[in-house]
């Protein structure tokens, strides 16, 4: 979501190198000579660029097939038609927008302090449309801010015009530094939902992500970072916050969690008893590690990788697979013998976590959405909530042909490229959503 695990796992636990190096360059003139080399298929001496840390997560083969998955959805690069320049606390950012064959894409360059490239983001060079069905009149959005103290969230609350007391849902994200509107390109999935669902009589809370808004602290203690400390706790505050709030019936409060947020939702039915119900948009139920895997292999299969490249890199992955789930991971575990890189507590404090089984013990109803175009989160996942809740009366479960991870709809084979393309979360999945929450009273 910024929304795959693999982009979000990436862009949160990449920090800064500092080196002194081409300082007399402007941030302009690096980035343009960044994707000129991507152009010309100089991948090694395009990677040369990074810092330490993109350099390990984004190693010359692995942005030489991020490149070719930009051509093979957008065409030849034809020409850099501008760049513009913005800083961002310590950071520089380039904008390079981009003429392909098939549309405009802006290049985005982050560069420390340095002059070392520390993000890198492809996005459409084009602006967010709100969809047809949400209604500005019948609805009225304002800042909020959740929970108090040391993480303490900006978010925006979405409260239906009138009176009288409401229903209300608060919006969890999937993995990775994700902002109140889940943004993606030039998508922005959780606005849709929120706008959406406000205009159709229900009270909506989303609000930035803990390791967005907190990011440079939460690399501090990113060794000791968890799911409760990433999702958990303030999905909670979020609900005490609505349950306070006077527009809205406390007995009505829901959460709705999209992909390691839905994967989640029963630990966070399980801390707060007043929550009224769940609802799982893609939300995971295999082990977070054997998704990693299986997203691996299908990008591998799509990208028509070396086939010994790509068996020596699942390999060295399935590896790190197997070690998570091994009773030699200890908490001192380097986190380079591990997936993605992420440190050995987070994969510990999942041990022994199923989502189902979990959600078999909660007495609180349940919506189960799930796109069967997703590629992250498949209808693997949705059969095993299917198998664990099936019989019971409380629970619905919903399947959408044509749907993608962002509830988008797209048609052929989903890849990643898809997110780049402008779309809006479909009329059908917030209908569904309104429906069901103002059906359980």
């Amino acid at each position: 979501m910024r929304q795959t695990i693999l982009c979000g796992v990436l862009l949160f636990f990449a920090t800064i190198a500092l080196e002194a190096r081409a300082a007399e360059k402007t941030a302009d003139e690096l980035a343009r000579e960044f994707v000129n080399r991507l152009a010309q298929r100089e991948y090694s001496q395009a990677a040369a660029s990074f810092d330490s840390q993109m350099s390990h997560r984004l190693p010359a083969d692995k942005l030489k097939d991020l490149w070719k998955g930009i051509l093979a959805q957008w065409g030849e690069l034809q020409e850099i038609q501008r760049i513009r320049q913005q800083a961002v606390q310590q950071y520089q950012v380039a904008i390079v927008t981009c003429r392909f064959q098939k549309g405009l894409l802006d290049v985005k360059v982050v560069f420390s302090a340095n002059q070392k490239i520390s993000g890198l983001f492809f996005l459409p060079a084009g602006r967010y449309q709100s969809p047809a069905y949400v209604k500005p009149n019948l609805f009225k959005d304002s800042e909020v801010i959740i929970g108090t103290g040391l993480w303490s969230l900006p978010g925006t609350l979405s409260v239906p015009t009138g009176e009288g007391k409401l229903p209300a849902v608060v919006l969890v994200h999937g993995s990775g530094p994700q902002d109140r509107n889940e943004t993606i390109g030039p998508n922005q999935p959780f606005r849709d939902l929120a706008e959406g669902l406000a205009s159709r009589g229900i009270v909506v809370l989303r609000y930035e992500k803990r390791t967005k808004h907190h990011q440079l602290k939460m690399a501090l203690l990113s060794g000791n970072l968890t799911v409760r400390e990433e999702t958990v706790e303030d999905a909670v505050s979020a609900v005490r916050f609505l349950q306070s709030h006077e527009r809205i019936d406390r007995t009505r409060v829901y959460v709705l969690g999209h992909s390691l947020g839905g994967y989640l939702l029963p630990q966070m039915g399980a801390e707060e008893q007043e929550i009224a119900g769940l609802i799982s948009l893609a939300g995971s139920t295999r082990p977070l590690e054997e998704i990693v895997l299986a997203q691996v292999k299908y990008l591998s299969s799509l990208n028509n990788e070396d086939p010994a490249a790509s068996r020596q890199k699942l390999q060295k992955l399935a590896e790190q697979v197997a070690m998570v789930k091994s009773s030699g991971l200890k908490p001192e575990t380097p986190a380079d013998q591990l997936p993605l890189g992420i440190p050995a507590r987070y994969w510990l404090a999942l041990r022994g976590y199923d989502a189902t089984e979990s959600a078999r013990t909660l007495q609180k109803p349940f919506l189960v959405l799930q796109g069967e175009r997703d590629y992250q989160v498949t209808m693997d996942d949705f059969t095993k909530w299917k198998q664990a809740l099936g019989s019971r009366k409380d629970v619905r479960f919903n399947t959408y042909p044509k749907l993608n991870h962002l509830f988008m709809a797209g048609e052929g084979i989903a890849t990643p490229t898809e997110y780049l393309k402008p779309g809006n979360v479909a009329e059908e999945v917030v209908r569904d959503i309104a429906d069901w929450i103002h059906g359980q009273k």
